[in-house]
């Protein structure tokens, strides 16, 4: 068994504690109240700038034959996600240029960016993110919401080549073997958590 194996047994029941969290299960029945999702929309589109700067600093670290992976998981948050977010921000009427970090997203980016000054440690600590949101995403999707703006959001997660993205990293963590491996990603998976308690 991999690191990374062991880290998804790990991490499974705070996996499991996101999909029972009001915020999820109120995305996966598409009643979740607009105010909340406009809220999350906020604070993760400010998370996700700071994600790309850790793919980004991780990239300037990295053995050859990961580097294209960390550039395209920079360049697909960016064009991709990032878009999600931009296309979602009218519907909700979310100010993504006027949004403020609060306490979860700026703790949460810290630790990401503090980690990634070591490749193997800052791996681990961005793993809960994508392993996370693509585990949610295919769960959800086998019975999505009628409700189509919180259906393209799990469509989104959902995505094989966002599945695909997320095993490369999960191999790029048993490749180099961080010692920490479980420290950073178990911290990482309990910011994941707290993030759905949006301000």
């Amino acid at each position: 068994m991999g690191i990374s194996q062991e880290l998804h047994a790990i991490g499974r029941p705070l996996l499991e504690a996101q999909l029972a969290h009001p915020t999820v299960r109120g995305i996966a029945r598409g009643d979740l109240p607009d105010e909340v999702f406009r809220s999350w929309l906020e604070q993760d589109y400010l998370y996700l700038l700071d994600y790309v700067r850790v793919f980004s600093r991780l990239a300037w670290q990295a053995p050859d034959a990961h580097l294209g992976v960390l550039v395209d998981l920079a360049y697909s948050t960016w064009h991709e996600e990032l878009d999600l977010h931009r296309s979602l921000s009218a519907d909700f009427g979310a100010d993504l240029g006027g949004a403020v970090k609060g306490p979860a997203c700026a703790a949460y980016t810290a630790f990401l960016l503090e980690s990634a000054a070591d490749y193997g440690n800052g791996l681990a600590a961005l793993y809960p993110c994508m392993w996370g949101y693509s585990t949610l995403g295919r769960i959800l999707a086998e019975n999505p919401p009628a409700e189509p703006r919180y259906k393209a959001w799990v469509d989104t997660y959902a995505d094989p080549g966002f599945a695909a993205l997320s095993d490369r990293i999960a191999q790029m963590i048993d490749d180099v073997r961080p010692e920490r491996a479980e420290e950073f990603f178990v911290e990482g998976m309990r910011h994941e958590l707290a993030f759905w308690d949006v301000p």
